[in-house]
């Protein structure tokens, strides 16, 4: 059977007390309803349809390079309304029905409801809650049956009671749902289409009404307000740091490490605590990151240490490289092996030879260092004329004196060096001792000014 997943995303969020859609609220740096379409592309959907309203435009921008369909819900008449925009899409095959701001819902666990789905039943999660309380109840047979969902605010007494809940998701085929959904009422408290309406309608027809439940409640909680996001933030971390330390990933706290992304480590490596690792990352054997460091999509090669509070972005690191503290490295920066870039040194759109170093106080962008060279305190490649970017290039083991400015583009040549202080706006040869600024003139017995007294300073 073919499969199309339905994921309504049309609710306003009013809790979140925000002019942003409440799916496009982020979690582990996406927004919710992303990590959803995620999991259903894992299953293998052939359609995914998205169900918008409130702030569609928005949600229709944010998604823009996801193949998804977008169905219209103009006004919010409950979920079972929600599904009914989307059923001129559907296929032949099973539907699943998904929710936005239900963002850690597990792709195995969706899988097993799924297997569950045939013309004779249809598939509903539940979960056992210890305080029920604003869900709707399953209602069992005798014989321990699922015969019906009661929502919280039409449930009695008894009714509510019962622990084991409606998670709002399930799954059937299309020929169940295209039966199910025009008999929907909204004569009930709240005057909705109750999509979970459809489950007595099932069991008054006969057919089997399969439950499964999700292997933790968190994989099922919504978010309604900030503070719901922020538990799930926290747990889905968690589990991110569960699972890197179950492959041999040493975490100094795992309850302080953010991964929004995809972050992939070799054997031997330790993070410290703080530590924030953004779209695809990778950290080889023996990598030590220091505490409260952030790094995106870079590379960081075997035997590297990250030392404090420094950033990394779209970097690549060969290998026994020697960051921080306090360092950033732009894009386009490229270390071979053994290079060092040091304290409050910023890098960008610049490689490093072997062994070479930017210790500490530099900006150096625009730039090609050679093997051993040594670029000291202060020194500032001046890549931008005001309308372009220019070029520096520095040859092997060259040796730049400290607060120097190079101006580029410029050339200093291999072996060369460059006195402290220098502006330098023309080609050094190689081999050449380079000295550019002013002379220094000592008067002896000069006269240092005083102050004047009864002036006011």
């Amino acid at each position: 059977m073919t499969l199309d997943v339905v994921i309504l995303a049309a609710g306003q969020g009013t809790r979140m007390r925000s002019e942003r859609p409440k799916v496009l609220h982020g979690l582990a740096g996406k927004p919710m309803v992303r990590h959803v379409i995620d999991t259903a592309t894992g299953l293998g959907a052939d359609r995914l349809h998205v169900v918008i309203g409130h702030g569609g435009e928005q949600v229709r921008e944010s998604l823009a390079d996801c193949t998804v369909q977008f169905a219209v819900q103009s006004e919010q008449k409950g979920t079972g309304h929600a599904v009914v925009q989307a059923l001129e899409g559907l296929g032949e095959g099973k539907v699943l029905v998904l929710y936005g701001d239900v963002p850690l819902i597990r792709r195995d666990t969706l899988a097993s409801l799924l297997e569950q789905v045939d013309e004779r039943r249809m598939g509903l999660l539940t979960v056992t809650l210890a305080d029920p309380t604003g869900y709707g109840r399953i209602k069992r047979d005798p014989e321990g049956r699922a015969v019906a969902i009661v929502e919280h605010k039409d449930a009695s007494e008894d009714e509510r009671a019962i622990t084991e809940c409606n998670t709002g998701i399930m799954a059937m085929t299309a020929d169940q749902l295209r039966r199910w959904l025009p008999r929907l009422s909204a004569d009930n408290a709240q005057g909705e289409y109750y999509l979970t309406d459809v489950i007595a309608m099932a069991a008054a027809e006969g057919t089997v009404i399969a439950t499964a439940q999700p292997a933790t409640p968190v994989e099922v909680e919504g978010v309604n307000n900030r503070l719901q996001l922020a538990r799930l933030e926290r747990a889905y971390q968690l589990a991110q740091a569960e699972q890197l330390m179950n492959d041999g990933v040493a975490l100094a706290d795992p309850a302080r490490l953010d991964v929004r992304g995809r972050l992939r480590c070799g054997r031997d490596v330790e993070i410290d605590v703080g530590c924030m690792f953004e779209g695809d990352v990778e950290l080889n054997d023996g990598v030590r990151v220091g505490p409260y460091c952030v790094i995106r999509d870079s590379r960081i090669g075997p035997g590297s240490v990250i030392e404090a509070h420094s950033v990394i972005d779209g970097a690549t690191l060969e290998g026994e490289s020697q960051i921080g503290p306090f360092a950033r490295l732009r894009p386009g920066t490229r270390l071979a092996r053994r290079a060092k870039v040091g304290n409050f040194v910023e890098t960008k759109n610049a490689s490093l030879g072997e062994g070479a170093k930017i210790n500490h106080l530099s900006y150096v962008g625009d730039a090609r260092l050679g093997r051993e060279v040594n670029v000291g305190a202060g020194t500032i490649t001046c890549n931008y004329d005001g309308a372009n970017k220019h070029l520096t290039e520095i040859g092997d083991r060259a040796f730049i004196g400290s607060n120097t400015a190079l101006v580029a583009p410029v050339k200093v040549g291999e072996g060369a060096t460059v006195g402290a202080g220098s502006t330098i706006n023309k080609d050094v040869d190689a081999g050449a001792l380079a000295v550019a600024r002013g002379r220094q003139i000592s008067r002896q017995g000069w006269p240092r000014p005083v102050k004047t007294p009864g002036k006011e300073q």
